[in-house]
């Protein structure tokens, strides 16, 4: 991915800020920096402030979505800790976080200070060669090579000749972070799917309109069909749609992976892996009649080719053999559950 071109800055050294990276600091160091100049108009800002955005920045991957960030990293495991000290919800807006870690810096200074030893004085490296600490600092000072900041103390302050760059190209360059951040954390995460929409908290989830009419439609065909993990009648229109391996997981609502669910499973299950020794079978055995039971009624709507990424024919899924229908499931789930449980994810203790 290429930066924008500047006639009076060196983008080309801009470029390699993340070159021989070994850990997710400089990716995160970058994208609050730049923030804060951007949305804030702040210039001189500290060291904590932007380890903090840092933390808030990473907090969705790490705590929602249980992606790792490699061995050598610490601000998984300090946000790990944080989070645990300070009870902060997982599913928190960043500027909230980050505002909670300011406020009770005294409690969390302990695990930042970290990052204040080595990430402010190492990004410069592209252009200041990294010898010492105080040797970048005296360099910074002077702007050597026209540098990104200076560093006073726990301080940055940013160089005015990039400023009208970084406000001008902002979405471009906040794009060019995640995306090296993407390649950097997809050799970490090789078998984690659709991995790029996890590094930011979505906006807003798609609809679940078309899957609840199916769910719905099946319902008022059979009259009456039983939540698999409760037991108790589920009525059209009155109940949860789960996802049977999360949806912080999978991050998609395809039919195979989606069943009425009695309300109450919803905080239960959270976002906790199905033992599949226990829910497959039933499961299947719904997904299979709903699915056969709408199927024979109009084969040609489009809902159905959610299916076809588990199996290359739905008429071949509708007529096989029950058993045979839940060893398709199966040859789906059982890879996807014991990724999902090495990459942290609890299995669903009822």
């Amino acid at each position: 991915m290429h930066l924008p071109n500047s006639k009076t800055l060196n983008i080309s050294t801009l470029s390699q800020i993340f070159d021989n990276t070994t850990a997710t600091y400089k990716f995160y160091w970058f994208v609050a920096v730049l923030d804060i100049v951007v949305k804030e108009r702040k210039t001189r800002i500290s060291f904590w402030e932007i380890i903090a955005a840092m933390i808030s920045e990473s907090w969705y991957p790490i705590h929602y979505f249980k992606l790792s960030f490699g061995k050598s990293d610490s601000l998984f495991d300090y946000s790990l800790q944080i989070q645990n000290d300070l009870q902060i919800s997982i599913e928190l807006d960043k500027d909230k976080i980050k505002s909670q870690l300011l406020n009770n810096l005294e409690n969390t200074k302990k695990y930042l200070r970290i990052f204040t030893k080595n990430v402010p004085y190492r990004f410069l490296s592209p252009w200041i060669k990294y010898t010492y600490d105080d040797d970048v600092i005296v360099k910074s000072q002077s702007f050597t090579n026209g540098c990104l900041y200076a560093i006073y103390n726990e301080e940055i302050e940013i160089n005015p000749i990039w400023i009208d760059y970084l406000i001008e190209n902002y979405v471009i360059l906040r794009d060019f972070a995640f995306w090296n951040l993407t390649e950097f954390l997809q050799k970490r995460n090789p078998n984690v799917p659709n991995l790029p929409s996890k590094l930011v908290k979505p906006l807003q989830r798609e609809s679940l309109t078309k899957q609840r009419k199916f769910w719905d439609t099946y319902i008022e065909s059979v009259g009456k069909i039983n939540c698999i993990y409760t037991g108790k009648e589920i009525y059209p229109k009155k109940y949860d749609l789960d996802h049977f391996v999360p949806w912080s997981f999978v991050s998609h609502n395809l039919l195979w992976n989606l069943l009425p669910a009695d309300a109450s499973i919803n905080s239960s299950k959270s976002n906790n892996l199905p033992p599949l020794d226990k829910y497959l079978k039933p499961f299947a055995k719904m997904q299979q009649n709903a699915l056969k039971t709408l199927y024979t009624k109009n084969p040609n709507n489009n809902i159905f080719e959610d299916y076809l990424t588990v199996c290359d024919s739905v008429s071949e899924l509708v007529n096989m053999p029950q058993n045979d229908f839940c060893d398709v499931l199966g040859k789906t789930f059982t890879p996807l559950v014991q990724i999902a449980e090495n990459s942290g994810f609890k299995i669903w203790q009822q």
